[in-house]
């Protein structure tokens, strides 16, 4: 799984005018490209009398999988604006569609590009690009003369505790940022003497999103 990545929050359109055309982006996040296929084939129903429906993704590891459409326009002025915005701003595991509305006035190949690209990159904005870090999820279990310790110790390498179970111990889940797995295991050890037990648990994806965690399950 990618450590980190950049991508966007939700989806989100935007629309702007150039020369009486509209241009209608549509940003999505998408995990794999069956669900990018679906999110197109659903903008292509919504916008059957449209002109264009042209559009790019940029999905997995450093950019591995992606694919743009002209839809029609003149070859390279819509799908790899489209893209190159996605590249530009470091963007994964998204979708742009930036549907076309023809308005009677030929805008010619840079007007085109021009649209295009600041069309998808209104439509991203809308949505907000937030940075995805993988997390190693934990379950700590300690005595309660221990658990004040340790909770400090787990706030101060800016862990996030999720949840705070009191039963006859008392159970921190608690997410570590994955590269630092092995570092906080050792923490707990060495702040319990060995008396905390720690279980992993599965990863998952958190993001700071207005000063709030976020978690993701991709």
């Amino acid at each position: 799984m990618i450590e980190t990545f950049k991508t966007i929050y939700k989806p989100a359109a935007a629309e702007i005018t150039e020369k009486k055309s509209r241009f209608i982006g549509h940003a999505f996040p998408v995990s794999n490209e069956d669900e990018a296929l679906a999110l197109l084939t659903g903008i292509r129903k919504e916008h059957a009398k449209a002109g264009h429906n042209c559009f790019a993704w940029q999905i997995g590891e450093a950019g591995r999988f992606t694919r743009q459409s002209d839809d029609g326009e003149p070859s390279g002025t819509a799908g790899m604006p489209i893209l190159d915005m996605l590249r530009k701003e470091g963007i994964q595991n998204a979708l742009v569609v930036v549907t076309r509305y023809f308005g009677g006035t030929l805008l010619g190949t840079g007007g085109l590009v021009r649209a295009y690209g600041r069309a998808a990159k209104e439509a991203v904005a809308a949505s907000i690009i937030i940075e995805k870090i993988l997390h190693q999820k934990f379950s700590i279990n300690c005595s309660y003369n221990l658990s004040g310790k340790l909770q400090y110790e787990i706030l101060q390498g800016n862990h996030i505790i999720l949840d705070t179970i009191y039963t006859n111990v008392v159970e921190f889940v608690v997410l570590a940022e994955t590269p630092y797995s092995n570092q906080f295991v050792k923490m707990i050890a060495d702040s319990s003497a060995g008396q905390a037990k720690t279980k992993q648990l599965e990863q998952i994806y958190c993001a700071n999103i207005d000063n709030k965690f976020v978690l993701f399950d991709k």
